[in-house]
């Protein structure tokens, strides 16, 4: 810590005290997902232009999304295999955080290119081939739902494996809303339907890429991530033997999946040692997923220039 305190303290810091396993390597299900999404969204265009359909061409714009979700997702991966630099002393995890926000951003512009495009049909409606437009949504079904399956052994260990399974299972119910439709327009000859099924689509992503803006925006600007309270985690710390106190209690994320932490415990009886500070490493590890801890004990003494810096 850089602070200068004038009296005794002792720091702990979470590398070689907490020892995960290390993370397991999914750049094969990456790299086949991306190639079949990659794809099927080139078709999916080129069938949309070629059936006259919004819907296709908004459910490949959504399946884009799937591509650089996906894309995202293993870049942060292999950036987390990273080696810190003195340059970057982090490493470059953070930059999973700006790819995503990124993406939030560029989803945002092609939802209203969308939108737009399906509110020009209503005035100008043209024919749909509709049982096209179900076969090759159909197909959507199947990749989505098999790059789902690459995923899903790996849902409940890693939260950024869990993201892409379930953004992969969610698009395959979408794609199956384009089936019923293109089915519902071969039967009905309603060319309304298809303009109707895209503006629900861009609904669906707008609502997925708003919840993705939102929490890249608060990672970026250091808030505590979602999913750990931070309450719950003073009362951790401050339940400790022989914490009087707790103060400066700084958690953020270092990337879209990694916490780090930061804290100053008030012991009057004194440092507790190395054993002590590995505990405490081994609770936040295993309670709030927090790996990458520093603590810093002081007696409270002199007191601290920090401890008035309270949470509101």
């Amino acid at each position: 810590m850089a602070h200068d305190h004038h009296h005794h303290h002792g720091h702990g810091h979470g590398h070689g005290h907490v020892h995960a396993a290390p993370p397991e390597r999914w750049d094969r299900a990456f790299a086949i997902g991306i190639g079949l999404n990659l794809a099927y969204v080139l078709a999916e265009a080129v069938a949309g232009f070629a059936f006259g359909s919004v819907a296709l061409l908004a459910d490949a714009g959504h399946n884009m999304s799937d591509v650089l979700g996906l894309a995202v997702a293993w870049g942060g991966a292999a950036l987390a295999r990273r080696a810190p630099s003195k340059r970057f002393t982090y490493g470059l995890k953070g930059s999973t955080i700006l790819a995503a926000l990124t993406n939030a951003l560029l989803l945002l512009v092609a939802i209203g290119a969308i939108a737009l495009e399906a509110v020009q049909r209503f005035g100008a409606p043209q024919p749909v081939a509709g049982l096209m437009v179900s076969v090759v949504a159909a197909t959507g079904v199947a990749v989505n739902g098999f790059t789902a399956w690459l995923f899903a052994r790996g849902r409940k260990g890693d939260l950024n494996i869990r993201g892409a399974y379930l953004h992969m299972a969610a698009d395959a119910l979408v794609s199956a809303g384009v089936v019923v439709a293109g089915i519902l327009i071969w039967a009905t000859g309603a060319g309304w339907i298809d303009p109707i099924v895209s503006l629900v689509i861009a609904a669906l992503i707008f609502w997925q890429t708003w919840g993705l803006l939102r929490e890249t925006v608060e990672m970026a600007l250091a808030a505590v991530p979602r999913g750990i309270d931070y309450d719950a985690v003073a009362a951790a710390l401050a339940g400790l033997p022989g914490v009087a106190e707790v103060h400066d209690l700084h958690i953020w994320p270092m990337s879209t999946t990694e916490p780090g932490l930061t804290a100053h415990l008030c012991m009057p009886a004194g440092t507790p040692g190395d054993a002590f500070l590995r505990e405490v490493q081994a609770m936040l590890h295993d309670r709030f997923g927090i790996g990458h801890a520093t603590i810093q004990v002081e007696t409270g003494a002199a007191g601290c220039v920090l401890a008035d810096a309270a949470v509101v």
